[in-house]
């Protein structure tokens, strides 16, 4: 059974305006992840789309990888997983935003 939180984070409330707002991305790129099945919003009588906070969890999680420079065909996979969040290339790349030595800074290891 689930708990209230659960209940509360599973519940669709956000149109898809909301969700751009919240989220950052666009209806373009919100439709095409839900075309891969990477995010299925529930849909109104009307055929709107509507997400829950899950939904939107999932879309922030999507986009991260992205900018983490990962494939789409691999954050399918990611997220397909069982619930290992920390596979040994998600903690590989836990360190993408700490910044790279230039060239000039290799210079002083070579003389």
């Amino acid at each position: 059974m689930l708990d209230r939180d659960q209940m509360r984070r599973n519940t669709p409330i956000f149109p898809m305006s909301s969700a751009m707002k919240l989220t950052g991305l666009t209806a373009r790129q919100i439709r095409y992840y839900e075309s891969l099945s990477l995010v299925t919003p529930e849909r109104t009588p009307g055929n709107h789309r509507i997400f829950s906070m899950n939904d939107l969890d999932l879309l922030l999680t999507i986009q991260d990888y992205m900018e983490k420079g990962f494939t789409m065909k691999r954050i399918g996979e990611i997220l397909n997983e069982p619930k290992r969040i920390d596979t040994p290339e998600v903690l590989k790349h836990n360190d993408y935003r700490k910044p790279l030595l230039n060239r000039g800074d290799l210079s002083r290891f070579f003389q």
